[in-house]
């Protein structure tokens, strides 16, 4: 039986649900799933794969969903609606995904803190994309330097966040948005 990427990527989330990331097996997903490990080898090259997988779904999804209707004129709004929609893609799964970046920035493991610098660099421009943030070359690099700092402080900070619909990370992020825009980041 021959499974598609998506479907092992969804039936690896709902296992690692109940098992953690760091204990969720690739071997167990290929018996549940009815696969053998080569099936999923095929998809996914090694378990970091998925992770991968997990973060382009949202950045997808974002970006699918972007601008829903008429964008704020405000750059800094623009940004702050790109990243809220894609915490929003990943809540239903909060904790696996703070799981799995850790994963991904597991000290000992440099391939994978290599790898987790590249997605947030790629998440992030996309991110820029969405809000139509434009500059020169110079005012590009702060820009998504800025940016990065600002998602991950987010990001972080979101995933422990119990605050009624995260509102505090909200804030966070709204700030950091603001204090950019004084800062001339934000065209």
């Amino acid at each position: 039986m021959m499974a598609d990427k998506h479907s092992i990527l969804l039936h690896a989330i709902q296992l690692a649900e109940h098992t953690g990331w760091e204990a969720m097996s690739l071997h167990t997903l290929a018996e549940r799933q009815q696969l053998t490990l080569a099936d999923i080898h095929q998809h996914f090259v090694q378990k970091d794969d998925i992770v991968d997988a997990w973060f382009d779904l949202a950045d997808c999804r974002t970006l699918s969903l972007y601008p829903q209707s008429q964008p704020p004129q405000l750059a800094w709004q623009r940004i702050e609606q790109v990243i809220l929609t894609w915490l929003h893609m990943l809540a239903g799964h909060r904790q696996l995904s703070g799981q799995m970046l850790l994963y991904k920035l597991e000290p000992g493991h440099i391939h994978l803190q290599l790898a987790g610098v590249l997605r947030i660099s790629r998440t992030v421009q996309w991110f820029m994309h969405a809000a139509n943030i434009s500059g020169g070359p110079v005012q590009r690099i702060a820009q998504e330097l800025c940016l990065s700092s600002i998602f991950v402080s987010t990001f972080i900070y979101w995933l422990n966040d119990n605050s009624p619909t995260q509102q505090r990370s909200k804030s966070l992020l709204r700030q950091a948005l603001l204090q950019g825009q004084r800062l001339g980041v934000w065209q």
